[in-house]
């Protein structure tokens, strides 16, 4: 470095910062004049050490990724790329999300140094990362950019009805040049964003490119390679990639028994087999995926799920075709038809779009199902599982509901119903709208004929499967605590699954109070 001194390479000398400014260029500096016979005097190069936030810290020597910092008050959601989302902060044991009044760089990028990224790039209101639930636990933060946390600096409480989960916040953040974006590529799409996924890794001391095998290859790792090249989120993954021929130097197998948790920073990070297996062959069965810039968020209402649950003794009469399509418990079979009846846990469930894309299903409507005693089709044959678990996560009954409709049941005033089942229309859910299951249709139930009376946890969730693409997938589930007598039933504590800290998730799942999360 003592050695650079003498060379004329500088470009700015005397730089002043305050510490607040969102970019070195806000500083004050001077022009290092060139003629000058001895640049810089008195001083030499400057060095800067970055200390890794905690998305890079939580990397082991082996590079498998860590369990997350249990102490997070802030975290971003549903955002495209790395160190984007929509910025949701944790109170008192329940995550909420900031309203956009008076929202800005500082704040944003005291945000962004909080989670161990650079300053922010913007600073977005108007909920452009999707909408969140639950509590608005911020309004008009203001910042001087010294905090270390969002939550040292001046804000104000939110009043009810004051603020709109249309007016969550988000941020981009500068994001250090990690280089993992060059270690995979996708090949022989028809766009950079779609293609047969190639890695490149070191097999026998040698880093080379390959293919990756197609075995129990998802939706989870697609979203993982599609965020290290920086294309958004994943809309397909292909577990077949005829039509994409490859580069002719990565068609050997160099990964299989992929499994991600959806949250890795990229593909090789996520756990694999030492050794390669891949049984299906590479080719033409490689792994492949196609990325998208915006995606559909389904969130379950859980309120609603709380406030409709009641118990019906349904005479077997009435149940021919719910039992045709597998609605009820395997001892309905035993059962001397049509005589006698089931017991079942009835409820409403409504499903919103709170994404950035209407929600889709994937079979084009040449392919649903028809079926004949309901007389309607299925354009998603599993669209949501119910469940009732013991206490320490056994299941004792459960039920599902296949998608017969996929509608907008409603839209918030300004937006337009675009998806009905009418005359066979087209299926789906728009941005902002939901659809909502009545209790009182067939299925919308879970059998507990057979369950005994005792403390449960009722669960529903919806794309079990993963089978069409969101862009988070940890809000999908629903939990209540459900406590049945033998003739009545009480759920109460109703949330979706990443809505409470993992402290008082134990709670709910150990103790018997918990406070409820009105949405």
């Amino acid at each position: 470095m003592r050695s650079l001194v003498s060379k004329k390479g500088y470009w700015v000398e005397k730089v002043q910062c305050l510490g607040t400014e969102n970019s070195l260029a806000q500083c004050q500096a001077q022009l290092s004049i060139p003629r000058n016979e001895v640049p810089c005097i008195g001083g030499m190069h400057a060095v800067v050490r970055c200390v890794p936030g905690p998305q890079f810290s939580r990397l082991s020597a082996s590079g498998q990724p860590q369990a997350p910092i249990s102490s997070q008050v802030v975290r971003l959601k549903s955002g495209p790329r790395l160190g984007e989302g929509r910025v949701e902060v944790l109170r008192e044991g329940k995550w909420g999300t900031v309203c956009d009044h008076l929202w800005d760089l500082t704040a944003a990028s005291v945000v962004c140094r909080e989670l161990g990224f650079g300053t922010a790039k913007e600073a977005l209101r108007g909920a452009l990362m999707g909408q969140g639930t639950g509590p608005i636990h911020m309004n008009s933060v203001q910042c001087t950019g010294r905090e270390r946390s969002i939550t040292q600096c001046q804000y104000q409480q939110v009043p009810l009805r004051t603020c709109k989960h249309t007016q969550d916040v988000s941020v981009r953040c500068n994001v250090p040049k990690t280089g993992l974006g060059a270690t995979v590529r996708l090949a022989g799409g028809r766009e950079a964003a779609e293609g047969k996924v190639e890695v490149l890794m070191e097999v026998g001391g040698v880093q080379r490119w390959g293919a990756v095998c197609s075995e129990n290859w998802g939706i989870n790792e697609a979203m993982v390679v599609c965020r290290q090249l920086g294309f958004g989120f994943a809309s397909r993954a292909y577990q077949e990639t005829w039509y994409w021929s490859g580069n002719s130097d990565s068609a050997e197998i160099i990964l299989s028994g992929t499994h991600c948790i959806g949250m890795e920073m990229s593909i090789q990070q996520c756990r694999r087999n030492g050794q390669v297996y891949c049984p299906r062959g590479g080719g033409s069965k490689a792994a492949g995926v196609t990325c998208v810039e915006t995606a559909p968020d389904l969130v379950l209402d859980a309120q609603l799920v709380q406030e409709t649950a009641y118990l019906e003794d349904r005479p077997l009469h009435l149940l021919t075709c719910a039992h045709e399509e597998n609605c009820l418990a395997s001892s309905a079979h035993r059962m001397r038809w049509p005589y006698g009846s089931r017991r079942l846990l009835r409820f409403s469930s409504r499903i919103m779009n709170l994404g950035r894309a209407d929600f889709r299903p994937r079979a084009s409507r040449e392919s649903w199902v028809w079926h004949q005693c309901h007389r309607h089709y299925h354009s998603i044959e599993v669209f949501t599982h119910y469940d009732l678990l013991t206490m320490n996560g056994t299941k004792v009954a459960e039920g599902h509901k296949a998608s017969f409709c996929l509608e907008d049941t409603y839209c918030p005033e300004g937006l337009s119903k675009r998806y009905a089942c009418y005359n066979m229309g087209d299926q789906g859910i728009s941005v902002g709208c939901w659809d909502t299951y009545r209790h009182d249709i067939d299925c919308q139930w879970v059998d507990v004929t057979d369950v005994r009376p005792g403390d449960y946890i009722f669960q529903v969730e919806v794309n079990p499967s993963l089978d069409m693409a969101e862009s988070d997938f940890e809000n999908n589930v629903m939990r209540c605590r459900c406590k049945y007598d033998g003739g009545r039933v009480y759920l109460y504590g109703c949330h979706v699954g990443d809505a409470y800290s993992a402290e008082v998730e134990d709670l709910f799942e150990h103790q018997r109070q918990i406070s409820n999360n009105f949405l």
